[in-house]
């Protein structure tokens, strides 16, 4: 089994991978493997609504330029999908988002291709609006009719300056539950 994790912070290796690195100590604690795709300096686009998905119908995206479609590539292999991102103005960042669009799109258009995959949102956050961002990115995978495992709290950890989110005690509990609760649900999906 397979969990790949996107985030879509600007920062590689900070508050948000921090985050999703301690998800998947979890994971591979049970044998599963992780990825990690960071999405900062990628050239990434939002959905051009062009439409050329529902009539290709090859689980690609018609826009070709930037990384989404090796994005798509990954999150088809994988059992379960993290998205991760830090908080701009109260949202995800919209690097994010454009993965989110346009992934979303080209699976609505294949038969809701990421269907029955686990999907778990984790967030990084200064103050405010972490809310907001959870629930954004888990709206993608409930309309792909994915599975959400809980955890001990909301996938929130707060801290601004890198690092910081480490002094955060009880979002890495939250992180850790997490992934205990990833690869159980994991583990009984694929018995």
């Amino acid at each position: 089994m397979k969990v790949v994790a996107f985030n879509g912070s600007a920062r590689q290796d900070g508050n948000t991978a921090i985050l999703v690195r301690r998800v998947f100590a979890e994971l591979e604690k049970e044998g599963i493997e992780t990825e990690l795709v960071q999405l900062a300096g990628q050239p990434i686009h939002g959905c051009a609504a062009c439409g050329q998905c529902f009539k290709n119908k090859n689980q690609r995206c018609a826009v070709d330029d930037d990384i989404v479609n090796a994005c798509i590539e990954k999150m088809l292999a994988a059992d379960g999908i993290i998205l991760a991102s830090p908080t701009y103005f109260a949202d995800l960042t919209s690097e994010t988002k454009a993965l989110i669009d346009r992934a979303g799109y080209v699976a609505r258009a294949n038969g809701d291709m990421f269907q029955r995959k686990v999907g778990a949102a984790v967030v990084a956050v200064r103050r405010a609006g972490a809310m907001h961002a959870f629930d954004s990115i888990n709206h993608f995978f409930l309309i792909g009719q994915m599975i959400i495992p809980g955890s001990s709290y909301w996938n929130i950890g707060i801290g601004r300056a890198k690092g910081e989110v480490e002094q955060d005690e009880e979002a890495l509990r939250t992180m850790e539950a997490l992934g205990q609760n990833m690869a159980w649900l994991l583990k009984k999906i694929h018995a």
